[in-house]
C-alpha cells in the first residue's frame, strides 16, 4: 500500500513536472471501477469533476480536472473557465415528484 502510493505520487510529479502541466484532464465515469480520481484521492492530490456533456440518449458525462497539492485554486479557475465555454449545463428537463409525508417524532425512545 506504501509502495504503490509512493509510486503513484512520484508518477504523478514527474508527469506534472515534466511536462509544465497546469492540470491532468480526463473523462470521469461512475460505472468504471479506476479512474484518475480514485488515483487522486489515494495519493492526497486534488481533483474537481464538471459537466462535460450529453450522450446521444441525454445521458450526462463528466470530465475531471486534477492537479498536485496545493493546486485547488488553479483547478477551480479551470474548471468554472471549462463550465463557462462549453455551456454544458442545462435546466433539469423532469419534474421532480412532491411527496406527502406525515412525520410523527416520538421521544420515547431516548
Amino acid at each position: 500500500s506504501g509502495n504503490l502510493n509512493k509510486l503513484l505520487r512520484n508518477g504523478l510529479e514527474e508527469l506534472v513536472r515534466k511536462h509544465k502541466l497546469d492540470a491532468l484532464v480526463t473523462p470521469y465515469d461512475l460505472r468504471r471501477s479506476s479512474d484518475i480520481s480514485t488515483i487522486l484521492a489515494i495519493v492526497g492530490y486534488s481533483g474537481i469533476t464538471v459537466l462535460a456533456g450529453y450522450d446521444t440518449k441525454g445521458v450526462p458525462f463528466d470530465i475531471c480536472f486534477g492537479g498536485l497539492k496545493g493546486t485547488e485554486p488553479k483547478l477551480i479557475e479551470i474548471a468554472y473557465g471549462f463550465e463557462q465555454a462549453t455551456k454544458s449545463r442545462k435546466p433539469l428537463s423532469f419534474k421532480p415528484r412532491i411527496f406527502n409525508v406525515k412525520l410523527e417524532a416520538s421521544c420515547s425512545s431516548f
